[in-house]
């Protein structure tokens, strides 16, 4: 019997010799299971909890910064506003400790920043004056602003823009999903919302003002000097999709395409890209529409690469490894020196080192066989080291891997999108939200504009 099939109904038919047969065969196929889980969480295939570890650190690092690393400075108060209370404290009559008489020496302030239990939202009524035409019968309405023209009968009491746009941020940029914003707004403001409602407002929004803003960033995205770009899994409709994402000093890009080739690298990205691209080595970078731009391929990826190759390596295999890993991370640390001419010197010593340990020869290791053609032929299209060579390049692609969390956090609750108009809204939304903290934390204003635009474009 296949102990697989077996069922209680005809494991009772059975003599006790099969019985015995029936639980050997079961222990052995226990037994292979376990083997199969076992290989797949070596691989990383975990199903339980997606942020666990396989063993936890034995010496864990302390939190926080390090003694002597940056400036330690106090947290800034927040500015005064019409509506502060001020409460003066009393002035100590003596020492708690010794019972000691007390001399004043300053006045310190502290503040406790609070929002009121449920914000009253603000309803503007319009008394609206209905005429009728004597010459040609047709009704007329009267206007006032910020009333819709077409803002009557089943649609006359409407949600103002900036309920819809907080709406929109917690589904675009926390990655609430829609159906659970509704319940968001009223147990903060008791506004009720439709799902539907705030679906239907993205689409237009899309369409309107932030399609607009969006189309504008994909346009400016290929004047940048540095651009960062990675890519992430999404789905439409349940189909495995590319949420890609590019990011300057300037904006941030995202889009969302069925297939990532170079085609749809060079939808942002055009042939004549004159700045540089910092990737890892994927192979729609590769391609031969690229060769005549510059490119840093991440220091970072290269590492991990290096790192796996070296977990299996034991005795004279692990040489080229070590030694390719000593080079990118002193590369690393020579980055951290100040540009100028006394370290053009030592990086043109790294580079001849680099360039005679990358050197075209057979290997007996076919790992280290294929470490040294991948990351080699970087290396002979000046692909590795650009970030010593030319101000502004960063070694890694953080950066890139950055703007992808919010989306891979989102994507976790969210469901990703429906069809293609809800990943083009998803792509707009999000790049103008980005972009837009991008300038409040660069100071800058060019694209906070798009962003207002989400808070107070009326229907």
């Amino acid at each position: 019997m296949d102990p697989k099939r077996a069922k209680p109904d005809t494991l009772r038919e059975l003599t006790r010799t099969e019985l015995e047969a029936l639980v050997v065969k079961q222990s052995e196929l226990i037994e292979q299971l376990r083997k199969q889980v076992a290989e797949l969480v070596r691989k990383g295939h975990r199903q339980a909890s997606p942020f666990s570890k396989n063993k936890p650190t034995a010496n864990p690092k302390r939190p926080g910064r390090k003694r002597g690393q940056g400036v330690i400075t106090n947290r800034p108060g927040p500015p005064e506003q019409p509506t502060d209370q001020k409460v003066e404290a009393s002035t100590p009559e003596q020492c708690p400790g010794c019972g000691g008489e007390v001399d004043w020496e300053l006045t310190d302030t502290a503040t406790v920043t609070d929002m009121p239990q449920k914000p009253d939202p603000v309803v503007v009524r319009y008394t609206v004056p209905v005429c009728r035409c004597k010459k040609c019968g047709q009704r007329v309405r009267g206007q006032a602003p910020g009333r819709a023209p077409d803002q009557m009968g089943a649609t006359a009491h409407r949600l103002g823009p900036g309920v819809m746009a907080m709406a929109h941020l917690l589904h675009h940029d926390l990655g609430i999903p829609v159906r659970k914003v509704p319940m968001v707004l009223s147990a903060m403001t008791d506004i009720a919302v439709t799902a539907s409602a705030i679906t239907q407002d993205a689409m237009r929004k899309a369409a309107g003002p932030v399609g607009i803003a969006y189309e504008q960033l994909r346009d400016e995205m290929k004047d940048s000097p540095v651009v960062h770009t990675d890519d992430t899994g999404w789905r439409i409709g349940g189909r495995n999709v590319f949420l890609m994402g590019f990011d300057s000093d300037q904006s941030v890009v995202y889009q969302i395409r069925f297939q990532h080739r170079n085609e749809e690298v060079r939808e942002i990205l055009p042939s004549g890209f004159g700045g540089v691209l910092v990737t890892d080595r994927g192979v729609s970078y590769a391609a031969k529409a690229f060769d005549g731009m510059k490119q840093q391929k991440c220091i970072g990826h290269l590492l991990r690469n290096i790192s796996a190759v070296l977990e299996t390596k034991a005795g004279p295999a692990r040489g080229f490894g070590m030694r390719l890993k000593a080079l990118f991370q002193e590369a690393m640390q020579l980055a951290k020196s100040p540009p100028g001419e006394n370290r053009m010197e030592p990086v043109r010593d790294l580079e001849d080192r680099l360039v005679w340990h990358l050197r075209n020869r057979c290997l007996k290791d076919d790992d280290n066989q294929r470490l040294l053609n991948g990351i080699g032929i970087q290396m002979d299209r000046n692909r590795i080291l650009t970030f010593l060579t030319l101000p502004g390049i960063e070694p890694t692609n953080n950066r890139a891997e950055r703007i992808l969390r919010p989306a891979v956090i989102a994507r976790k609750v969210s469901h990703c999108s429906k069809n293609e108009r809800g990943a083009y809204a998803q792509s707009a939304f999000l790049s103008v939200i980005q972009t837009g903290r991008k300038g409040i934390a660069l100071g800058l204003s060019s694209h906070l504009t798009a962003v207002r635009s989400v808070v107070t474009q009326t229907r």
